[in-house]
């Protein structure tokens, strides 16, 4: 996956989300509007009907950014990129935060169906197919975009929306980390029906989707994995991560960017035993935000005696 500072082109900011255009989306929309040159009768509608693919995109990413940010998480970024586009959320690691976060997207593409749907009805008894074909074209074009895109991203494979809709919804009775598990496997059998299919059609594309899908089933796996290693380890009741509460665990679960050594931050103080390096902040390994060590203190030493 693209990141938002690599290769890629700032478009604008809106309401605090800056909106970033990856390189290779030039590449692969000059080879697919030149493609689909027989659809209209000049290329300047396949070049509208391709930016008003993308977009719908973003629409879709900005629901997901904007629904994180309502429940109190960090999304300041999306990046459009020739496979979609990718919105940077970061909700609280609170299973109904992350629902609400995920299904916000794929609710602007069903906000959008009746929308589309009576712009091309409406269309009709205005004689636009027959005055400018073109016109009315790209209106069902729209219409049908976004009802694959909706009907696409609402599968039940992680990573796409369906599949972390499905993880959220079993985080309520299996708690974070075996949520997360059981979704990344099912992945596996959504990307092996999804290499199957690009082997069948031939398809690039379906390759490119596979290989994406499966690169982020490999490591939603290895976090999970991670998650149920640390969930059994003894936790520091004296200490709490501001974000997210939990008390973090006990052990050389932290690696010393000097060094690399292992150490345990919080029997040290944030100071490496090895090579002495002090770090400013340090991470949770529950929601993996940073923050200073003397903002770990539990708030409950923090309370006047009784």
């Amino acid at each position: 996956m693209p990141t938002a500072r690599q290769g890629s082109i700032h478009l604008f900011r809106f309401s605090g989300i800056d909106v970033f255009l990856h390189w290779s989306w030039f590449l692969v929309a000059v080879y697919e509007i030149q493609d689909r040159g027989h659809s209209y009768s000049s290329i300047t509608w396949n070049i509208v009907e391709y930016l008003g693919l993308f977009l719908i995109v973003m629409l879709h990413e900005f629901g997901h950014a904007l629904a994180c940010r309502q429940v109190g998480g960090r999304a300041n970024r999306i990046i459009l990129w020739p496979l979609g586009g990718v919105a940077y959320v970061d909700p609280p690691p609170r299973p109904g935060a992350t629902l609400w976060s995920i299904a916000a997207g794929p609710l602007v593409n069903v906000a959008l169906l009746p929308i589309l749907r009576a712009a091309v009805i409406f269309s009709r008894p205005q004689e636009l197919p027959a005055a400018i074909p073109n016109a009315y074209d790209l209106l069902t074009s729209f219409f049908w975009m976004n009802v694959g895109l909706l009907a696409f991203n609402i599968l039940p494979i992680y990573p796409l929306d369906g599949g972390q809709i499905l993880r959220s919804l079993l985080w309520f009775p299996l708690g974070r980390a075996r949520s997360l598990q059981v979704a990344t496997i099912l992945g596996f059998i959504g990307v092996a029906g999804f290499i199957g299919l690009a082997l069948w059609m031939q398809s690039i594309w379906f390759g490119a989707l596979a290989a994406f899908m499966l690169l982020n089933c490999w490591g939603g796996l290895k976090h999970a994995q991670e998650l149920l290693r640390i969930a059994k380890l003894p936790r520091r009741q004296e200490f709490a991560c501001p974000r997210c509460k939990t008390s973090p665990p006990a052990g050389a679960l932290w690696r010393c960017g000097n060094c690399r050594q292992p150490f345990d931050t919080f029997a040290t103080g944030a100071v490496c035993p090895w090579c002495s390096a002090r770090f400013a902040k340090t991470r949770c390994l529950d929601c993996g935000e940073q923050h200073a060590f003397n903002d770990w203190t539990a708030s409950t030493l923090l309370a006047p005696n009784a």
